[in-house]
């Protein structure tokens, strides 16, 4: 079937206008690794662009060639790590409860739950809480005290309630007990969604950094945010990391650029490997039949 001139108008506007898009979307990224990559003078005159202008690596190897810095990463590692398991299980076994519609006082579990997303004790009652049982400058006052999210609670649940019921009734015939009806069927085929809960919870505990700043006093417990939020704000300074006099107005001119970058870094390299699951895994929980 021939395309209209119109259709094909449409077509080609349809691809323009997603180009422009695209390139905005991407323009401030592009920029802020430019600018990670230029020298002082350029960046403070507004020079740099998508391009970076007198190629300059000081600041990375200021930072990078810190132990702090690297004993603070394998903190957020071991923090995003410990925090994404503990959300998972207690999130998975949550939605699965409420999800069944024969559990007694399940209103009142998702009533519970839904109240926390408007209502909470306050910030000075938090900690008051953490201190009072003894979880400051340790690694359960950063994993603990945000580890359920009601709102993947809620997409969870919404996907096991669209799971067929003859799946499990089957399994149940066969002699699985709830929990084997749980890892052994539905598990196996919530991929989509779990992958997506993992790919939001370890955004999260990745970029996180008022917890830390709250709870945490001791520097070798820093997570990397603490770090790179103390270069931006001054607290550690250009010269108490190794860095010569003459660096030091190098790295105080594309610091922020530098700490963005490698913020980030980690999560565009494993999102690609879930990034397939992510669409599927929000919207397969979002239409009833």
């Amino acid at each position: 079937m021939k395309e209209s001139r119109g259709a094909r108008a449409f077509q080609v506007f349809n691809i323009l206008f997603l180009c422009a898009v695209v390139f905005l979307t991407l323009y401030p990224f592009l920029n802020i690794i430019a600018q990670s990559f230029s020298s002082e003078g350029y960046i403070n005159s507004g020079q740099v662009n998508l391009v970076p202008r007198g190629f300059n690596v000081d600041t990375y190897k200021v930072i990078l060639g810190d132990a702090s810095f690297w004993r603070n990463y394998a903190n957020t590692v071991l923090y995003t790590v410990v925090a994404t398991a503990i959300s998972i299980v207690l999130t998975t076994t949550f939605a699965y409860a409420i999800a069944k519609r024969d559990l007694k006082g399940r209103k009142l579990f998702i009533g519970l739950a839904v109240f926390t997303m408007f209502f909470n004790g306050g910030l000075i009652p938090n900690y008051v809480l953490i201190t009072s049982l003894g979880m400051r400058d340790t690694i359960w006052a950063i994993v603990l005290p945000n580890a359920l999210s009601v709102f993947n609670l809620l997409i969870m649940k919404s996907f096991f309630e669209n799971m067929p019921r003859e799946l499990e009734e089957a399994a149940a015939i066969d002699g699985l007990t709830q929990y084997g009806v749980l890892f052994r069927i539905v598990l196996p085929l919530s991929k989509a969604i779990v992958a997506t809960m993992v790919l939001f919870y370890a955004v999260a505990s990745w970029n996180s950094w008022f917890s830390a700043f709250l709870y945490l006093d001791r520097p070798d417990l820093f997570p990397v945010t603490i770090y790179l939020r103390n270069m931006i704000a001054g607290v550690t300074t250009a010269t108490s990391t190794g860095a010569s006099a003459t660096d030091a107005s190098q790295i105080a001119s594309n610091i922020q650029s530098v700490t963005i970058v490698l913020t980030v870094l980690p999560v565009l390299c494993i999102y690609p490997f879930v990034q397939k699951h992510f669409v599927s895994g929000v919207m397969l929980g979002s239409v009833k039949e």
